[in-house]
């Protein structure tokens, strides 16, 4: 999974392993000095050295290398999968399942029924007698369903990684958030990071702010109470559509660390879970180049707010 940082005017000058102990705490000095040295963690797009000074304005991207099945159990956990080949695996997946273990979810994850799927399966035999190992390019959240592309191959999460660095990967989210946007569409840019007080939280109130850009379109409204809103991310930052929503006074639906209790329930309507949904991903094949494009429709649960969002709204008129 690739990870940005842009090195801030307010950085003293130190070692690059240094800076990155500080920023990666379930990482070791040892294990970023290694990357390092893999040239997985680059400054300027250039393979440096752990002992490279950083300075502001610095461009530091780390390409971290995912567990492999001996540190990670496969498990048989269903999987809907959209596309497969020898390169790559599209899959739609659903709320509720964390992408890849940790702390709390050692098990049941994306990655551990990746990792049954591929040893079980005829097609994880690669030539020259390699074996396919899932790699992770990108994340979604628990919450958040929708279309994730697999690396299967150490060559296809290379290819695949550099056009998420690049931000060529198409990417159309479906958000139900609270209240309606002023503007019908339009474009937000907010410069976000790790909040200065909330360790856990992104936002614009941060010491190392990144460029995070989104643009936005309201496909429907329900009154005052709610919208449903298509979104393009154009950057792909932590949180970035969650907060950048939040930014608009209009915090998706469900999200109580961005929206506060209000997005729990609206009108007489429960809202189960964050209402996000990556509805379309698309990125060019990493063997072929062909430009590939995955879609899943909104789930279930999503069209059921909306629906008894929409019924609480006539009833009220």
């Amino acid at each position: 999974m690739i990870t940005e940082f842009i090195v801030t005017a307010g950085e003293t000058r130190k070692r690059l392993d240094q800076f990155l102990v500080n920023r990666e705490r379930d990482m070791s000095r040892s294990g970023l000095q290694r990357l390092i040295e893999l040239g997985r963690i680059r400054v300027n797009a250039r393979v440096v050295k752990p002992s490279h000074t950083i300075k502001p304005g610095d461009h530091i991207t780390m390409d971290t290398p995912q567990p492999g099945p001996l540190l990670v159990d496969g498990e048989v956990v269903p999987l809907e999968i959209l596309h497969e080949d020898e390169a790559i695996l599209v899959l739609n997946k659903p709320a509720g399942v964390v992408v890849h273990p940790a702390s709390g979810n050692w098990s049941g994850t994306v990655v551990n029924a990746l990792l049954a799927h591929v040893q079980t399966h005829a097609d994880a035999e690669m030539p020259n007698g390699r074996t396919a190992q899932p790699g992770l390019v990108h994340r979604l959240d628990k919450d958040t369903s929708g279309v994730m592309v697999v690396a299967k191959t150490d060559d296809a999460h290379r290819a695949l990684a550099a056009q998420f660095e690049k931000h060529s990967i198409t990417r159309i989210y479906q958000a139900l958030v609270w209240g309606v946007p002023r503007h019908e569409q339009g474009v937000i840019e907010l410069p976000i990071g790790r909040d200065r007080g909330a360790a856990k939280k992104v936002s614009s109130n941060t010491a190392r702010p990144q460029r995070a850009v989104t643009e936005y379109r309201v496909v429907q409204t329900v009154g005052d109470l709610a919208s449903q809103v298509i979104l393009s991310p154009r950057t792909g930052r932590t949180h970035q559509l969650r907060v950048h929503l939040a930014s608009l006074g209009c915090p998706i639906l469900g999200d109580k660390i961005y929206g506060g209790s209000i997005v729990g329930r609206v009108g007489e309507t429960d809202i189960p879970r964050v209402m996000l949904h990556a509805h379309t991903l698309g990125f060019r094949h990493p063997v072929s180049d062909a430009d590939q494009q995955y879609s899943s429709e909104c789930p279930a649960d999503m069209q059921t707010v909306l629906d008894s969002l929409l019924t609480d709204s006539t009833q009220s008129r």
